[in-house]
């Protein structure tokens, strides 16, 4: 049984639909409830959950477990990449809207699963949703390197207050998946986004990973681990065909 928050679009619907698709019973939350997945028949829960708001997030994880009895992964990945631009610039709402969802977001989820696990017997997997900007500084994006970066600790902190439990605690950069997210990128103007011809030429040559090759590797990561599974790690590049 698998949670997905920002499940709504982009990549958390992408990892729905794959979820469902090969048996996994889901949890779906987003600021606008999302649509089941169609294979998911009755094993599924979508309720529209603010993620930085920790009691509604609580809420959810308690409905999820009503109906199913328990979590076995949770994925953190509702997130926002607003502002772009350079920091001086930058809206002091559209900051804090940025880190409340990013990192808030993500500490009350892996709060949440954490309390879930040690309420009940065996492990659990939490994965929370990163990116290459967590190391790669790119200017413009000042309060989203930021967010991931912190992500990332967060996530080491939790793997080791969690082992005890049998929480396993990852966090996943996915790679570029062609989202919304990624045409807002590509709008941008270069003055505000010096990096974003990247981003144009990632669409231009399709070097995509998709969702379902995502979902793929973080199931691996939730049912059967490498023994030396790194706590931060990148999902491969989807073999292109040809």
């Amino acid at each position: 049984m698998a949670v997905v928050t920002g499940a709504s679009r982009g990549l958390g619907a992408g990892m729905a639909e794959r979820f469902a698709a090969v048996g996994v019973a889901v949890g779906l939350c987003a600021r606008h409830r999302p649509s089941p997945p169609a294979a998911a028949g009755a094993d599924v829960v979508t309720a529209e959950v603010d993620v930085t708001d920790a009691g509604a997030v609580d809420r959810f994880c308690a409905a999820v477990v009503d109906r199913f009895g328990r979590i076995d992964l949770w994925v953190n990945n509702a997130g926002l990449l607003a502002p772009i631009g350079p920091l001086r610039d930058a809206d002091p709402g559209e900051l804090r809207a940025n880190v409340d969802a990013n990192v808030l977001g993500v500490l009350y989820g892996s709060a949440a699963f954490a309390r879930h696990v040690r309420a009940r017997p065996g492990g659990g997997t939490l994965v929370n949703i990163s990116s290459g900007a967590a190391t790669t500084p790119y200017a413009g994006w000042a309060a989203y390197c930021a967010s991931k970066a912190a992500v990332d600790q967060a996530t080491r902190v939790v793997a080791a207050e969690e082992a005890d439990a049998g929480l396993r605690a990852y966090a996943v950069a996915p790679g570029v998946v062609d989202t919304d997210m990624q045409a807002s990128i590509r709008a941008t103007p270069a003055e505000r986004f010096p990096a974003v011809e990247r981003f144009h030429e990632l669409k231009r040559t399709d070097a995509y990973n998709s969702p379902a090759w995502v979902a793929d590797h973080i199931l691996r990561l939730a049912f059967d681990p490498p023994a030396d599974a790194p706590t931060v790690q990148r999902v491969a590049a989807e073999p292109r065909p040809g």
